[in-house]
């Protein structure tokens, strides 16, 4: 393989940009689990003034991450954010407006590999989301692993994540005079194993915890899809029925998530790696689904908005993805 090295005359704002984001990929990939190792050792070396402080400290607050977290403007104001935006780059796009005596649902799609366009639009505030939106606050949940690895949860609640579950997205829901936003990546891990350059497959017919959350707050549903979200990487092959998607998928089954094996770019070089590619990334806002609040919903309730939500969410894709390169022949594939 012939490898295709960087210039050396590349200018300092694109380095950075380099900087920003490959940070972001160590601390997804290696930071939650060198913290847990690190407060391994400060217990097995009975660094007993570190970690009983901090084991007091998470006795008290283990609960934070399910009732809203706790973010700081301070982490999500950094200017590294600015460059990881940039490096794709990564867009949010409203197609309506939005009530905020309302609270939402935001169904994002696709998953990805790493949902780069979710934490950049989401979680940081170098996103055009506050003139987009104003009056709302966002909240990604995501996988709730991460809010159990000491000192790491602090960093990541900061940024406005908290966990998905129903007790975390009941409490976001709950709000009474509105303007609250639940993002969930509704096709989770196994989503994740079919995220490649030209793969429209979402994994959403057997999803529907969402929708009877919606009905029992009765919060507006609205379908998100993040054109090129799939673009970042490339996989290993692991085609349905393959040793390694088995093990993949039995994997999330075991452990609720897994492990999709990416490369794309280097730092140095653009021939392989684990740095994503700069590809641009737009995020699309699509129209509220009206819903009345229903307390114990039935199944048949349940399903027919479920209905209406792919349906919403299939027209959404089909409108915009002329305006972001993707041809009139491809379509999404609902699993």
């Amino acid at each position: 393989m012939k490898i295709q090295f960087a210039p050396l005359n590349i200018p300092l704002e694109r380095r950075l940009q380099t900087v920003a984001v490959f940070q972001w990929i160590l601390s997804f990939l290696l930071l939650a689990q060198l913290w847990i190792v690190m407060f391994v050792m400060l217990i097995y070396k009975n660094y007993w003034f570190f970690y009983i402080p901090y084991l007091t400290w998470l006795y008290f607050d283990w609960k934070t991450p399910e009732l809203g977290g706790r973010r700081f403007d301070w982490v999500r104001n950094w200017t590294v954010w600015k460059y990881f935006r940039n490096y794709f780059p990564i867009h949010l796009v409203k197609t309506v407006d939005l009530d905020p005596s309302h609270n939402y649902i935001f169904g994002f799609h696709p998953h990805g590999v790493l949902v780069a366009g979710a934490f950049g639009n989401f979680c940081t505030n170098h996103s055009n989301f506050k003139e987009l939106f104003p009056g709302f606050t966002a909240y990604l949940h995501t996988f709730p692993f991460w809010f159990r690895c000491p000192f790491f949860r602090e960093y990541f609640m900061s940024c406005g994540a908290v966990p998905v579950s129903k007790q975390s997205v009941s409490h976001v829901l709950s709000k009474e005079e509105g303007g609250n936003i639940s993002i969930i990546v509704l096709g989770g891990a196994e989503e994740s194993l079919v995220a490649y350059p030209g793969s429209f497959t979402l994994y959403i017919t057997q999803r529907k915890g969402f929708i009877k959350m919606a009905l029992t707050h009765g919060a507006y549903l609205v379908p998100v899809f993040s054109f090129g979200e799939n673009d970042l990487f490339y996989q290993i092959a692991n085609p349905e029925g393959s040793w390694l998607r088995t093990f993949q998928q039995k994997m999330s089954q075991k452990l609720g998530f897994t492990l999709p094996l990416f490369h794309a770019r280097g730092i140095f070089q653009y021939s392989f790696g684990l740095m994503p590619y700069r590809k641009p990334i737009h995020t699309v806002v699509g129209r509220p689904i009206p819903v009345q609040q229903t307390p114990h919903p039935t199944q048949k309730q349940i399903d027919q908005l479920h209905q209406t939500y792919m349906e919403e969410l299939r027209n959404l894709f089909e409108t915009n993805k002329s305006k972001y390169g993707i041809s009139e022949q491809e379509t999404l594939v609902f699993k």
